[in-house]
């Protein structure tokens, strides 16, 4: 039987959540109207009123935000409520630019974690189970998020944070844990971990839930293979509100978006068209129950595709898949647009670990792309001729799928450095010059 943390909202009717929709979109453009001179300003841009949206129909009408906007705006220019409102602040993980911040009554905080608490519980999560969270605390939202959702379920809750990966299994192996959340790339690593040790018979996981980078179907199944789990993908933004945003079902055909708090558009990411469901464009979120920093069409530059199809699961809310690239950090190479799951999806088809570095540079105004790739121990015990004939299937594979040429260097095992947060898959060297 599925899992559900809130039934009457995770099933309710289209009509429900249509109407759950107008109404709190009507209230949210007339709160930043009223409230936000930034957001004021770019509507009477436009020539737009809060009168001019009366449904979810009028959308459309209304101005995107990007991620500039919110460095311009930095950092109280998108606040919608008095400071002494707010209880929370978190922050994007970027490192270049002003810093992304984020406001939260206990308000938004309580509405954030019961979206994580319907991840969890759409996991197989209940009050039974030992959620072991290694996402990173403090200004990074994957583990205040997941705590907060598991604290919702009732589950006793492991606030691990990341690193230190002895004590990471020596938890997991001592306190039970049954429900793992933390990036799919340090997943993978602690599952290597797990195996290099022999402790997988000591391991009582269940399910994963992992999010906070891209990750393919590939390394979904590599992971369920070595720690024995169902692994579940999860969504969110710092912007929007954190993880939990969306999240997977048993189903695992896309992921539901809580849409009595998000509304879900796919855009034309050139002109900015409403694309219609199944088509291929940008995601843009709207937040309508977010009182401190409610954002009206957030361009999140994610690639992916939304679908009404009925889910098995019984949820109604519409699916995203997972996001297959992204429309502003995509490698444009020798005017291809190439992105990190393609390559990933070569190499993990091929029995290499999900561990390889991209790196892309210019020689002589051409640019030139190398893929580091990570052997097993047993390739890297093969004899030299070997590795090339490897290396030169790489080459080949990969220039099927990208349509270009592509140097390969199978690297010795453990060489890559491990990430215990997000991993770092591209180098481009070509801002350097």
């Amino acid at each position: 039987m599925p899992n559900y943390y809130q039934p009457e909202i995770e099933c309710a009717s289209r009509e429900q959540i249509t109407a759950w929709q107008n109404e709190r979109l009507v209230q949210t453009v007339q709160h930043v109207y009223k409230n936000v001179p930034y957001y004021r300003n770019l509507m009477e841009q436009k020539g737009i009123t809060p009168d001019d949206i009366q449904s979810i129909k009028d959308l459309h009408k209304l101005p995107f935000i990007t991620k500039q906007d919110l460095r311009d705006a930095y950092p109280y220019g998108l606040l919608a409520t008095p400071l002494e409102d707010c209880v929370r602040i978190q922050s994007t993980s970027g490192t270049t630019g002003r810093r992304v911040v984020a406001f939260y009554t206990q308000h938004d905080i309580d509405l954030w974690e019961d979206c994580c608490a319907r991840a969890i519980m759409a996991a197989g999560g209940t009050k039974e189970d030992v959620v072991h969270v290694c996402y990173g605390y403090g200004l990074f939202t994957g583990g205040p998020g997941l705590n907060g959702g598991s604290h919702k379920v009732g589950s006793l809750t492991l606030p691990m944070s990341s690193g230190n990966t002895e004590r990471q299994i020596q938890f997991m192996c001592d306190l039970g844990s049954t429900i793992l959340c933390c990036t799919p790339s340090y997943a993978a690593y602690l599952a290597e971990s797990i195996c290099e040790r022999g402790l997988q018979d000591q391991i009582k996981l269940k399910a994963g839930i992992f999010g906070a980078e891209a990750w393919t179907e590939e390394m979904r199944r590599d992971i369920e293979q070595k720690l024995h789990i169902k692994a579940y993908d999860i969504y969110g933004l710092t912007e929007i509100s954190g993880p939990g945003v969306s999240f997977e079902c048993e189903a695992q055909t896309g992921m539901h978006i809580n849409e009595d708090h998000f509304i879900a558009e796919v855009i034309d990411p050139n002109t900015g068209e409403v694309l219609p469901d199944g088509e291929k464009g940008e995601l843009v979120f709207t937040s309508i129950t977010k009182q401190a920093f409610p954002l009206i069409r957030y361009r999140t530059r994610d690639i992916c595709v939304l679908s009404h199809e009925k889910c098995p699961c019984g949820r109604t809310h519409v699916k995203m898949t997972k996001p297959m690239g992204r429309s502003d950090d995509m490698l444009i190479v020798k005017g291809v647009n190439v992105f990190p799951s393609q390559i990933e999806t070569v190499l993990l088809n091929r029995g290499y670990p999900a561990n390889y570095q991209i790196i892309v540079s210019r020689e002589n105004n051409s640019d030139k792309l190398e893929v580091l790739v990570e052997m097993t121990p047993e390739m890297f015990s093969d004899a030299l001729s070997e590795v090339s004939a490897r290396e030169k299937e790489l080459i080949d594979a990969l220039k099927a799928m990208l349509g270009i040429y592509a140097i390969v260097k199978l690297v010795a095992p453990k060489t890559i450095t491990r990430s215990e947060g997000k991993a770092v898959r591209v180098i481009d060297k070509r801002n350097l010059y």
